[in-house]
C-alpha cells in the first residue's frame, strides 16, 4: 500500500505494516525527517496533523524554513531509447530536451489518472 495525506500544503507518504497492523507515515517535501503512525485511518490522520503543527512550531522556534528549497533542478535516469526518442521529439519540434521534459512533466500534472509509468505500471 502506498497512499499519500494533504495537510497545510504538507504532504506524507503512507505505508502499512500487515506484521504490526499499524500504519507509518513520513512527511516529504520538508529538509528534516519527521514520521508518525497510527492503528486506525482516523488516527493517523489526527497523527500527521499533529505531526505537521509541531514541525511548523519547532522551525517556528527555532528560526528555520520549515519547507525544503526545491532548486528547480534535477537528474532523471531513463532508458536509453526513451532519452533518445525525446531528444528526437525535441528536435522534429523544434524546442529543447530541457523544454520538451518540463512539457511532459506539466502534462502529467494535469492529468494524473491518465498517468502511467513507463513501466507499464499505473
Amino acid at each position: 500500500m502506498n497512499e499519500a495525506l494533504q495537510f497545510k500544503d504538507y504532504h506524507a507518504t503512507i505505508r502499512f505494516s500487515s506484521e504490526d497492523e499499524v500504519f507509518h507515515g513520513k512527511i516529504f517535501g520538508i529538509n528534516d525527517l519527521v514520521t508518525f503512525e497510527g492503528t486506525s485511518v482516523k488516527e493517523l490522520k489526527k497523527a500527521f496533523r499533529e505531526a505537521v503543527e509541531d514541525y511548523i512550531k519547532t522551525c517556528q522556534e527555532s528560526g528555520r524554513e520549515p519547507d525544503k528549497t526545491f532548486k528547480g533542478t534535477f537528474n532523471v535516469r531513463i532508458p536509453v531509447q526513451l532519452h533518445k526518442d525525446a531528444a528526437v521529439y525535441a528536435a522534429v519540434h523544434n524546442i529543447s530536451l530541457n523544454d520538451f521534459v518540463r512539457s511532459a512533466i506539466g502534462f502529467a500534472l494535469q492529468r494524473p489518472h491518465e498517468l502511467e509509468d513507463y513501466s507499464g505500471r499505473r
